[in-house]
C-alpha cells in the first residue's frame, strides 16, 4: 500500500497531488509592512489560551523566507500549493485603507508559483480576522460580511489573474462553533447565541464572497472548504442513531445545508431557531450560489452517544468511544474508512461539485535523528487515506486532488507549536527545514505524474 509508484497508478492522469499550510500558522512577521494584528495574535497572547502563550509573531518565518520555501515545494515535485491569505496584511482594519505592501507579497508568492509551474489555490480566510473587527462584534455582527464581500474582492482584482481556484473560508465548523460556542479557538466565546450569530454571518460572507470573486474574475473557480464530521453511533440502538442525525445536522447540515440546499436543518430550526438572528430576505439565495467546487478536511472520525441528561443543549450528545485504538500525537482516532464513509454520505445527502481533499495529515512530534526525520506513522495515515481516495475515484465520486497537511510544522492554533504536522520539519530555533520521511515518500508519489500532464483540473475553468 505504502509503494509510490503502486499507489500513484491507482489516480487518474488529472488528479492534483498538492500541500497546503495557512497565513497565520507559518508566516510570522506579525508587524511587518503594515499589517495590524488579527483576533488570533491577541488571543495568542493572554494567558491560558495557547499552549505556553505561543504566538505567530515568528512562526516560521515564511514572509521572510519565501524564495526558499517555494524551492522547497518545488523540490517535493508537487503540482499545487493551497495557501491562505492574511486579511489583516491587505486591509489591515478590515475595513478602510488597502495596504498595498500586504499585496506585494502576495504577488511575490503567486508569481514565484507560477514560475514554478505549481498551481495557486488560495483560501480568502483561515480564521485571521482583524483585530479591529472584533470591536464591532467580528463574525457576530452583520457588517463583517459586507467587510469580508469588500476583501475578496480586492484580492481578486490583484491576484485572480493569476489563481487557478479560490475558497472563501476554510473550516467555519471551527471559526463557529470551536470559536464561539466551545471557547476553544478566537475570539474564545462559549456562547450559544454569539456561535448562532456567528453561523449565519460566516454562511452570508461565503455568499458575498463568491459574488465578489465571480463579479472580478467570472471564469475563476470559487468554492469553499469544509470539514465536515463523519458520525458513527456509539452503539446500534435508535437513541445513539437518533444522537448521530442530531449530530449531523448541527455539526455539518448548519453549512451544508445553506449553501447547497439553501436552508437550514429543520431539526436546528426547531431546536434554536429562536436564538438565530434574523435571516433577511434574499440571504439564502446569496448563500446557494452554485460553486465550481469543495475541499473537505478530514482527519478523524466522531463519535456519539444519546445524552438524555436533563438541561444538555442541541443536539444532546456525548462523546462514544473509539472503536480503533489507534491514535496519533495530538489524541485524534486513525480511522481511514471514514474519509470514504463521509465523502459518500455528504453525496448522498446534497448536489456536490467537484471535491478536492484540502486537506488531511497527522500529527507525530518525532524530532530529527542523525540529520533525519523518520516519521513512518504519518507515511502510513497518508498513503492509507490516499488509498480510500482512489477507492473513491474507482466508485465514481469526482476526488480531483489531494493537498497534504502540512507542507511543514508550524503554529498549531491552541497548541501552539507542540504538535506538529508538517511532511518537513521545521527547528523553530534556526528555521532550518528538513524533509522527513513521509516527505520524500509524499515527492516519490507526486513525482510518479508529471507536471503539465494533466487532462482536466479545476484551473482549465480559468480564461
Amino acid at each position: 500500500m505504502t509503494d509510490p509508484k503502486t499507489l500513484a497508478a491507482r489516480f487518474p492522469g488529472d488528479f492534483l497531488f498538492g500541500v497546503a499550510t495557512a497565513a497565520f500558522q507559518i508566516e510570522g512577521a506579525s508587524k511587518a509592512d503594515g499589517r495590524k494584528p488579527s483576533i488570533w495574535d491577541a488571543f495568542s497572547n493572554m494567558p491560558g489560551r495557547v499552549f505556553g502563550r505561543h504566538n505567530g509573531d515568528i512562526a516560521c518565518d515564511h514572509y521572510n523566507r519565501l524564495e526558499e520555501d517555494l524551492d522547497l515545494i518545488a523540490n517535493l515535485g508537487v503540482q499545487a500549493y493551497r495557501f491562505s491569505i492574511a486579511w489583516p496584511r491587505i486591509i489591515p482594519d478590515g475595513t478602510g485603507p488597502v495596504n498595498e505592501a500586504g499585496l506585494d507579497f502576495y504577488d511575490r508568492l503567486v508569481d514565484g508559483l507560477k514560475a514554478r509551474n505549481i498551481k495557486a489555490f488560495a483560501t480568502l480566510y483561515h480564521w485571521d480576522l482583524p483585530l479591529t473587527l472584533a470591536g464591532d462584534g467580528g463574525w457576530t455582527a452583520r457588517s463583517t460580511a459586507f467587510a469580508f464581500q469588500r476583501y475578496a474582492r480586492t484580492i481578486i482584482a490583484r491576484l485572480g489573474d493569476r489563481l487557478d481556484a479560490v475558497a472563501t473560508f476554510n473550516e467555519p465548523w471551527c471559526s463557529v462553533w470551536l470559536s464561539h460556542l466551545y471557547g476553544i479557538h478566537a475570539p474564545g466565546e462559549k456562547n450559544m447565541e454569539a456561535a448562532l450569530h456567528a453561523m449565519h454571518v460566516t454562511n452570508l460572507a461565503h455568499g458575498l464572497g463568491v459574488a465578489a470573486v465571480r463579479e472580478e474574475r467570472a471564469n475563476l473557480p470559487v468554492g469553499i472548504v469544509i470539514n465536515p464530521m463523519h458520525i458513527y453511533p456509539g452503539t446500534e440502538s435508535e437513541s445513539d442513531k437518533a444522537a448521530a442525525e442530531r449530530a449531523f445536522d448541527f455539526h455539518n447540515g448548519v453549512f451544508f445545508g445553506p449553501i447547497f440546499k439553501g436552508a437550514y436543518p429543520d431539526s436546528v430550526l426547531k431546536a434554536l431557531g429562536s436564538r438565530m438572528p434574523e435571516v433577511e430576505a434574499g440571504d439564502m439565495a446569496v448563500i446557494s450560489q452554485k460553486l465550481d467546487w469543495w475541499g473537505v478536511n478530514y482527519y478523524t472520525p466522531m463519535r456519539v452517544s444519546d445524552d438524555p441528561t436533563e438541561g444538555v443543549a442541541f443536539p444532546a450528545t456525548k462523546p462514544a468511544p473509539f472503536v480503533n485504538e489507534a491514535k496519533t500525537d495530538i489524541g485524534w482516532e486513525i480511522f481511514p474508512q471514514a474519509l470514504g464513509d463521509l465523502i459518500r454520505t455528504v453525496n448522498e445527502r446534497y448536489d456536490l461539485p467537484d471535491c478536492y481533499i484540502t486537506e488531511n495529515g497527522a500529527c507525530y512530534n518525532m524530532g530529527i535523528e542523525n540529520g533525519e526525520v523518520n516519521d513512518q506513522p504519518r507515511l502510513d495515515y497518508i498513503a492509507e487515506h490516499l488509498a480510500v481516495t482512489a477507492d473513491l475515484i474507482s466508485e465514481g465520486y469526482p476526488m480531483k486532488g489531494y493537498f497534504a497537511w502540512s507542507l511543514m510544522d508550524n503554529f498549531e492554533w491552541a497548541e501552539g507549536y507542540r504538535m506538529r504536522f508538517g511532511i518537513v520539519h521545521v527547528d523553530y530555533e534556526t528555521q532550518v527545514r528538513t524533509i522527513k520521511k513521509s516527505g520524500l515518500w509524499y515527492r516519490d508519489l507526486a513525482q510518479a505524474f508529471p507536471k503539465g500532464n494533466h487532462a482536466e483540473t479545476v484551473s482549465d475553468k480559468v480564461s
